[in-house]
């Protein structure tokens, strides 16, 4: 399938799409995929054969975003032959819940510099995949996600940095929107120094894409870092990156995150959970798994 899960209806600087529940992450849907979703609303409005590809991506998230029909206005204050902005944003029962921008530039002569290199880590094919429980992040069942290092999720370990290759479910290429989703498709870094989960949500995530879409989408597994620079006062700063199969950089991203209390064994929307304490269970069950080769091969 090539399809991407949200379905977008375009009218004039207008669009209305609708968020698949299987992308429910915490408490709202996945992050990266709403930003993702936002994309397509903009790139559509602004033409990117005309603008160009898109060079930088930011959403706030200003509250969860569920499956409710997702109403996202687009205008464009400015469009260059060099560059050209557009600010979104994104409502949900006549509120915000996402604002943000994008910049779009065309392909120019330029000198080139890779000063982020892929890291030294094993092939996708030699790597145990991770399945994350379904219950904490429903959407992890859209991915295959294979941890390339030893640090794991929830492990306790030293430094919160988690490398893993990462391959969609459906198989869609990786172009921008896919990227955008793979930026914050890991668990937080946090997560490494942890043995209990706790809600780490979005409050600004920005992404920054190289020129290695400009000849269009690429195929298959995405290596993607992700590592915590600074956690403090209930918030965390969270950098990641997106290498191609082949180890040419196709992004960086930077979000801030609110650092949550471990939650309540109460529901989610209201509805029973089995909370955080049997999730963390299920998740270091799924994290000694891929240690000891018991988790299957997956896709």
């Amino acid at each position: 399938m090539k399809a991407p899960p949200s379905v977008i209806t375009h009218h004039t600087g207008e669009a209305v799409a609708r968020i698949d529940p299987l992308w429910w992450s915490w408490r709202g849907a996945h992050g990266g995929h709403a930003a993702a979703v936002a994309l397509s609303a903009v790139q559509d409005r602004v033409g990117t054969e005309r603008s160009g590809p898109v060079r930088a991506l930011t959403t706030h998230y200003l509250s969860p975003v569920d499956t409710r029909p997702l109403a996202l206005s687009v205008t464009v204050p400015s469009a260059g032959r060099r560059a050209s902005t557009c600010t979104f944003t994104a409502a949900q029962g006549g509120r915000p819940v996402l604002v943000g921008s994008a910049v779009f530039g065309p392909v120019r002569p330029g000198p080139s510099y890779e000063g982020k290199t892929a890291p030294d880590v094993p092939a996708a094919a030699d790597c145990r995949p991770l399945e994350l429980p379904g219950q904490l992040v429903p959407f992890a069942k859209q991915v295959e996600i294979r941890p390339a290092t030893d640090s794991l999720p929830l492990a306790g370990g030293e430094d919160a940095e988690l490398v893993a290759w990462v391959r969609f479910a459906d198989d869609r290429p990786l172009d921008a929107g896919a990227v955008v989703t793979l930026t914050d498709v890991l668990p937080p870094a946090l997560y490494v120094r942890w043995r209990t989960p706790r809600p780490v949500p979005t409050a600004e995530l920005t992404v920054h894409f190289t020129d290695a879409l400009d000849g269009g989408t690429l195929e298959g597994w995405a290596l993607v870092r992700i590592r915590t620079e600074q956690a403090g006062s209930g918030w965390a700063v969270d950098d990641s990156a997106v290498w191609a199969a082949e180890g040419r950089l196709l992004a960086v991203a930077r979000q801030a995150r609110v650092v949550q209390e471990a939650r309540d064994p109460d529901s989610r929307d209201g509805s029973p959970d089995r909370g955080d304490a049997s999730v963390g269970e299920d998740l270091t069950h799924s994290v000694d798994a891929a240690l000891s080769g018991g988790v299957s091969d997956g896709l």
